[in-house]
């Protein structure tokens, strides 16, 4: 068994707020992550604390959590929040205090900069290109391809920098624009975007949303009667969407699902067990491991291989090693040693089909029988 001083990690999530629902999927992924070590010698046979403090989806709180994880509560190491503009503030605060800071939902990578930040969120540096690019791509190869697009995008920036992204590739394509129509981060009332959506009636229709956005607006199209030929989901709380029966044949994005190819890996299989095992004792409705769950668990193998590496909790020798080795994650093979300290871009187009998520793009990569 561990012993000795606990080496302390300190983070925030949002435990409450708009970003809840999904933030709790971090925090379960977590838990295994910390379970498990402390069950098989620690980290440098030390036991591990998680300090989680909830940050209530404001990344100005995040700022100050952050502040105070370092300063009052001298935690050893960081693990980042939930959500780009919290991962943006809490970067900040390990930029002046020069602590490493892995995190795992950045969509924005091209404004990390800090040279000892490293995202897990396996997208490479440019989403807002090679991601909408990889999905009209597969679109274009489907039985029935799309002539015309509508747009959503939520203000929030990782999404809508996606989105605007999507939308030039759309054009690209020769897709004829139907829609595009922003909304505020936070929103609730959907109705009269549904409404849009349903006079724009086109053939594709990209939602730029994030977290439970995705099903409300589900629910507000349901109620008047109209339901999207064909759809996709930027950022959502994958198990509502799941588990609403008018959500089948969603589209999404991962670089994580609990089905083949990743299940090959017998790390990524015991995570998934664990990880239903604890969804369902918590009440999520879809207690499976997903790209969140995935990338999630990622992060924490990525800080405890730089750890296991340097035998060390050094700042700087845990970032000058993340940038000179590769790491095995349940979401794939990572390096760091790109432009903002970014890798190779392993995003896969995902595909709700009869309640649940399966790989169908790039078609290499799709699941068996998908």
């Amino acid at each position: 068994a561990p012993s000795g001083t606990p080496i302390r990690i300190g983070g925030t999530l949002a435990l409450t707020g708009p970003l809840a629902q999904t933030a709790l999927v971090h925090r379960i992924a977590g838990e295994i992550a910390i379970d498990q070590w402390n069950a098989a010698n620690g980290l440098l046979g030390r036991p591990v604390e998680w300090v989680l403090l909830d940050d209530q989806s404001k990344p100005e709180l995040a700022r100050s959590l952050y502040e105070k994880l370092i300063t009052v509560d001298k935690v050893d190491l960081l693990m980042g929040p939930y959500a780009t503009a919290a991962i943006l503030a809490a970067m900040a605060v390990a930029e002046r205090h020069q602590k490493t800071l892995v995190h795992h939902t950045m969509g924005l990578p091209k404004l990390a900069k800090y040279e000892r930040q490293f995202s897990v969120a396996a997208n490479g540096l440019s989403p807002e290109q090679t991601f909408p690019e990889k999905l009209f791509q597969g679109l274009a190869e489907s039985a029935k391809p799309p002539k015309s697009v509508a747009f959503v995008a939520s203000k929030f920036p990782s999404a809508h920098f996606i989105s605007v992204g999507a939308r030039e590739a759309a054009r690209k394509r020769g897709l004829k624009e139907q829609l595009y129509v922003e909304y505020e981060f936070g929103a609730r009332d959907f109705g009269p975007i549904a409404a849009r959506l349903r006079d724009a009636d086109a053939d594709f229709v990209w939602l730029g949303t994030l977290g439970m956005e995705s099903l409300q607006i589900m629910e507000a199209m349901k109620k008047i009667g109209y339901a999207p030929k064909s759809h996709f989901h930027l950022l959502p709380t994958s198990g509502p969407l799941a588990v609403n029966p008018d959500s089948n044949l969603a589209l999404s994005y991962t670089s994580f699902e609990p089905v083949l190819p990743y299940l090959g890996n017998p790390v990524a299989a015991t995570f998934v067990r664990e990880f239903a095992q604890r969804a369902t004792k918590a009440g999520l409705a879809f207690p499976e491991a997903d790209n969140q769950a995935g990338n999630s668990y990622s992060a924490w193998q990525v800080l405890g291989a730089a750890i296991e590496g340097t035998k060390s909790l050094n700042d700087d020798a845990l970032a000058k090693w993340l940038r000179a080795n590769k790491v095995q994650a349940i979401n794939g093979l990572l390096r760091f040693d790109g432009e903002n300290n970014m890798g190779d871009d392993l995003t896969r187009v995902r595909q709700l089909q009869g309640g649940k998520w399966v790989i169908v793009a790039p078609k290499e990569f799709a699941t068996p029988g998908a």
